[in-house]
């Protein structure tokens, strides 16, 4: 296992809670890794499970793993409960130098090569600001692919080179962060994109839109934060008739525009920012054919 050099430093930040089911298969697949982090922040969010003692038992075998325990909120919190938690583990990077800095998930795994191959699209393309593979999912027996567009970085692995992770502000403590982030990085001249390529695949053990409650929950919830970061309505309407064609069929999608309708309802409070809006509907737009 190589160690990094300079100019391809970087560092990982993974905010967890009650992961114990699969944060073991995450640590396996960073030790493995041929190109290891300078450092490793686990932040176990108030875990009432196991979660906090595999995290520590792999802080004490390798000494650029950092565990942060914190307090049990009485619940899971996603959205701006997982960015709290990813910046408990930020404040411990002061002082630390590195090139690249990444948000990921306790509940991935990936290949061994998957950080070095990474690093290289980087290093081939100066814009590249933001990267991750591309995201499966085990069902059945297989791995199905989580789709999403090709200019989208996958929420669970999201790597920044820290220029652009700098220029963006960081992460926005809200719900839908990691939709935020990939258009405000294309609104400051970066590029952005998740590759389909067999040494970045992610396996994603739980299915994106869902949540520790259902997948119901999630796809609604999806819904609220696309209403949140100020998706077009046409956008929504025909992202989720396309999400209907994933499990759980039909319905899932509608949840999506339910969540969306219901926050609009209730006038409920978005991201304002109008110039960013503005970029994010001409952007939904083109990928509508409605605009140039």
């Amino acid at each position: 296992m190589a160690q990094e050099r300079p100019g391809r430093r970087f560092v990982v930040i993974s905010p967890v809670r009650d992961e114990a089911k699969y944060l073991q298969k995450t640590i396996d697949s960073m030790v493995a890794q041929t190109v290891l982090p300078g450092k490793w922040v686990i932040v176990d969010d108030g875990s009432t499970d196991g979660t906090g003692a595999i995290a520590q038992r792999a802080a004490e075998q390798h000494p650029w793993i950092e565990v942060v325990h914190r307090t049990d909120r009485g619940r899971r919190a996603v959205g701006p409960g997982v960015i709290e938690a990813f910046y408990g583990g930020y404040a411990r990077l002061d002082g630390f130098d590195y090139d690249y800095i990444c948000k990921m998930d306790g509940d991935v795994s990936f290949r061994q090569t998957y950080f070095e191959r990474l690093l290289g699209l980087f290093e081939a393309d100066p814009q590249l600001g933001s990267a991750s593979g591309k995201c499966y999912c085990p069902h059945g027996g297989q791995l199905v692919e989580e789709r999403i567009h090709d200019e989208m970085v996958m929420g669970g692995m999201k790597f920044y080179r820290r220029e652009c992770f700098d220029q963006i502000g960081g992460l926005v403590r809200e719900v839908m962060w990691d939709g935020i982030d990939f258009h405000r990085a294309r609104m400051c001249g970066w590029r952005t994109m998740s590759v389909r390529d067999p040494e970045l695949r992610v396996i994603h053990y739980r299915q994106m839109g869902s949540s520790q409650r259902s997948i119901i929950h999630g796809r609604l919830r999806w819904g609220f934060g696309q209403y949140f970061m100020g998706t077009h309505p046409l956008f929504i309407l025909a992202s989720g008739l396309y999400r209907m064609r994933e499990r759980p069929f039909v319905i899932g999608g509608l949840c999506i525009i339910l969540g969306y309708l219901s926050a609009w309802w209730r006038r409920a409070p978005r991201y304002e920012d109008p110039e960013f809006r503005r970029e994010l509907h001409k952007w939904q737009l083109r990928r509508l054919h409605l605009a140039r």
